[in-house]
């Protein structure tokens, strides 16, 4: 998100020559061997694959690529090399799984897998090209395994719209979200040049080693588009000579022409991959966030959902979804976001004094505190609810009915009551609607000067309800034409 503190970093950054960190934890689960995926596609065609780099070895990738990226043979070839090392991968974290208790106590444990894949690329781009290579394969009416391929593709790009997903993750999006440059959004999407910044050689400064790294025959771009010199003076002629080879049917120059076009295409991919590992282990290095534990969970339990669906024989996700699916989907995004950003702020001081400038989060001083207040509910019942008042130059932007949390007491939840303009700030008047105990056993509650901190609560259930398909409003299109539409994994 952008805020007045990510600014004022980024001018730090731009004074000193060095990144400064945004972050001081990491806030998405790195598995202990992530799928890294280095794609590149033939600039002018949408989804035609020239090449990529594979693996979950950083001194042995596998490199695929693709002559002629328009024959469709040879990108079917690809596609089925690439199924093998993609599902080999996956079904390899499908050997341990273990028992989760329900919520409700009417329902038995459920299992689910211990372990769940990782895939990562450079940049954002790259991650929504394979998005793009599983539609275009998922529906393939073909025996082989590339149709397979395609569904995972698909299940890996919807994981990674999903806001604290670990389970599909860009390079790039993870060092800007722990690091501030003094270049441009537009130079953080090159991953040499961040990582020029973030980690530069010695004796260099950040500023130095990304104006280095703008050079494209050191640093090639990282994918899946390729520099436009490179098509036209190497990639071109060699996919010619190719073709040429080709239709005269000569075994020996059709083999020395794909071996040049494998060079070239090498010649553009291994440099991004040794940043990939490089970026990895920078990251590594940073300690990981509490609540990234409860979303890696959340995914192996989208992992595991998706398993079974594939495994009774499910349909492909579909190409569209229907007014009704689109809306929950987004809104799930939406309550995803504010969940994810106040999970990172009970985990992060430097997240939360982000969300203070946003107004999405307050600091103040305790000036008042009734800890023995109670309120009497409907049916008669003795309530304990605790009144605090905190004295904020914070600005706070107050929601109906939006509960607060501390970091320092995340079990204790609090509703704001009142905002009372004070020549000082404001105050505002706190309930204590949760995690306060019993009147007569009470937990503790701030005390009187104590400096508190609150963020919005996380949203863990509800959500706003929508009409089922068959009830589509004809401003929205009407019901979809077929009810028994193909499979969507559940949002959490």
């Amino acid at each position: 998100m952008s805020s007045l503190l990510v600014a004022l970093e980024k001018l730090h950054a731009a004074r000193s020559g060095h990144a400064r960190p945004l972050r001081r934890k990491r806030h998405h689960h790195l598995v202990d061997e992530p799928l890294v995926i280095v794609p590149l596609k033939l600039a002018g065609e949408a989804a035609a694959p020239l090449g990529c780099a594979v693996g979950t070895d950083p001194d042995d990738p596998l490199l695929l690529t693709v002559p002629q990226p328009r024959n469709r043979d040879l990108q079917h070839a690809f596609f089925l090399e690439l199924a093998r090392v993609v599902l080999d991968y996956i079904a390899a974290r499908q050997t341990e799984t273990e028992e989760v208790l329900s919520h409700r106590r009417d329902e038995p444990p459920r299992l689910r897998y211990a372990d769940a894949p990782q895939i990562l690329t450079p940049n954002r781009p790259a991650l929504e090209y394979l998005g793009l290579l599983g539609r275009l394969t998922r529906f393939q009416e073909t025996e082989d395994e590339v149709p397979l391929l395609g569904r995972w593709l698909t299940f890996f790009a919807d994981r990674a719209e999903y806001p604290g997903s670990s389970l599909a993750l860009a390079m790039t999006d993870l060092l800007t979200a722990q690091w501030a440059t003094g270049q441009s959004e537009l130079e953080d999407a090159n991953l040499a040049m961040l990582l020029a910044w973030i980690c530069p050689p010695e004796g260099m400064t950040g500023a130095q080693a990304a104006r280095a790294a703008e050079d494209p025959l050191d640093f090639p771009p990282a994918g899946p588009a390729t520099d436009p010199e490179f098509d036209n003076l190497v990639l071109q002629p060699a996919v010619h000579g190719y073709d040429r080879a080709a239709a005269a049917g000569d075994r020996v120059a059709l083999a020395r022409a794909e071996a040049k076009i494998r060079e070239a295409v090498a010649s553009q991919l291994m440099p991004t991959w040794r940043l990939m590992w490089k970026g990895l282990e920078r990251l590594r290095a940073l300690p990981e966030a509490p609540h990234c534990e409860q979303r890696w969970a959340a995914d192996r339990d989208r992992f595991t959902g998706h398993v079974d669906h594939i495994a009774e024989g499910g349909p492909p996700q579909p190409r569209h979804d229907h007014a009704v699916a689109a809306a929950a989907r987004l809104a799930t995004l939406e309550r995803a976001q504010g969940r994810f950003e106040a999970e990172q702020a009970l985990d992060d001081p430097f997240v939360l004094a982000e969300l203070r400038t946003l107004g999405e989060a307050f600091g103040g001083t305790v000036v008042d505190r009734e800890p023995d207040r109670t309120e009497v509910s409907p049916k008669g019942r003795v309530l304990l609810r605790p009144r605090l008042t905190v004295r904020t130059e914070d600005p706070v932007r107050i929601e109906h009915d939006q509960t607060y949390v501390s970091p320092e007491r995340p079990r204790q939840t609090a509703r704001i009551r009142q905002v009372v303009d004070d020549d000082s700030g404001c105050l505002l008047v706190l309930d204590v609607i949760s995690g306060m105990g019993t009147p007569k056993r009470p937990a503790p509650i701030p005390e009187l000067g104590e400096t508190v901190c609150y963020t919005r609560a996380p949203a863990q259930f509800g959500g706003q309800e929508f009409p089922a398909p068959e009830e589509t409003p004809w401003t929205h299109g009407g019901p979809p034409a077929d009810l028994d539409e193909p499979h969507r994994e559940p949002d959490q």
